[in-house]
Formats: C-alpha cells, sequence, structure tokens
C-alpha cells in the first residue's frame, strides 16, 4: 500500500483487490471513443478530443455599380 497526501489531494494505491479511479473530463472528448487497456500492471485510457471549430475566414465581395 502507498499513500501520499498534500493540501489538494490525497492519494492510495493498493497491489490487490478491486481498483477505482474517478476523474472529469473536458467538454469537447468524444465519450464514444474512449478506450482502455492494461498490460504488465499499467493502465493506459486513450481519450480523443472533437477538433476546435475554426472561426469564419474573412471573404470578400465585389460590389457592383
Amino acid at each position: 500500500e502507498e499513500e501520499e497526501k498534500n493540501d489538494k489531494w490525497h492519494r492510495i494505491e493498493r497491489s490487490r483487490g478491486k481498483f477505482l479511479r474517478r476523474f472529469r473530463l473536458p467538454g469537447n472528448v468524444k465519450v464514444e471513443e474512449i478506450k482502455a487497456s492494461m498490460e504488465d500492471g499499467v493502465l493506459t485510457v486513450t481519450v480523443s478530443k472533437q477538433p476546435e471549430p475554426q472561426p469564419p475566414q474573412p471573404k470578400s465581395i465585389e460590389i457592383s455599380g
């Protein structure tokens, strides 16, 4: 068992039994594409983000007359 403390957080990791960790994701995450895998005791979570919307590009309009 490993324990770490700070004024802002407290973490304990256990080497056996159930493991649960929760965290908040930003709003631009593709929730349906989240993947997780475990290999050699290392949990890897892959989170895809949606592309940032591009601002509209200026367009020149020709005025006749």
